[in-house]
């Protein structure tokens, strides 16, 4: 884990203990959850996000800087950043959350990389937290300062597809696991063509994704 996030820990503890779920906690009392690393890095995430912002792009009106902020922190964006470093792979769980899929859910995975962050916080103070956040988020911070929502790649290849005169896109789902672990996957298609495809622990996640896959798979095209 320490490689992933190039940063090594003086007090080792720390990140065992930004790893830790609450489900770890209630079969093993007495250990600490990652619950209040979770809450200070937060405030870290916010912080480095909001500086870098105000910094680099010193002619954004207020309400832009909180609408690309928001994207930027979003529970989507800390998910795809934890399922990038692995970090479900190194997380302390319960049996029953472990059994259950937890490693993939990406409300534990947006959880546990906001604990990370304020761990390393603690640890080494801002700059290890601001370069990790900068490393992860960068190209997405820079997408969201071009375009404040740019998450919602649903409408963004909506507006594409209007652009080269086609009829809005449509999404074909199929569901796969146990009712306690489904497991969504969307598939794109414009004009009757699979144009991109994505999986998610909801229907809305695998069409967000899929429609991302497009979208990027329209740019290079366009390159």
């Amino acid at each position: 884990m320490e490689e992933r996030i190039g940063y090594r820990f003086a007090a080792a503890e720390l990140l065992t203990r930004a790893l830790t779920h609450r489900s770890w906690c209630a079969e093993h009392p007495g250990e600490p959850s990652n619950e209040r690393l979770e809450f200070l890095g937060d405030a870290v995430l916010g912080l480095v996000v909001t500086d870098y912002l105000f910094s680099r792009f010193p002619d954004m009106p207020e309400g832009q800087l909180a609408k690309t902020r928001a994207a930027v922190v979003s529970a989507d964006a800390l998910a795809t950043v934890g399922s990038e470093l692995g970090i479900g792979l190194d997380l302390r769980l319960g049996k029953g959350e472990d059994a259950s899929g937890g490693r993939e859910k990406g409300s534990i995975l947006a959880d546990a990389v906001e604990a990370v962050i304020g761990a390393m916080y603690l640890d080494g103070g801002i700059e290890p937290a601001r370069h990790l956040v900068l490393r992860t988020l960068g190209n997405r911070i820079a997408d969201a300062a071009r375009r404040p929502g740019f998450t919602d790649f649903k409408t963004r290849l909506q507006e594409t597809a209007a652009s080269d005169g086609h009829e809005p896109p449509t999404y074909r789902i199929t569901e796969s696991g146990p009712g306690h672990h489904k497991r969504f996957h969307a598939t794109v298609l414009i004009g009757g063509e699979a144009r991109g495809a994505g999986d998610g622990t909801s229907k809305k996640e695998a069409e967000q994704r899929a429609a991302e896959a497009a979208y990027h798979a329209r740019s290079a095209e366009m390159e």
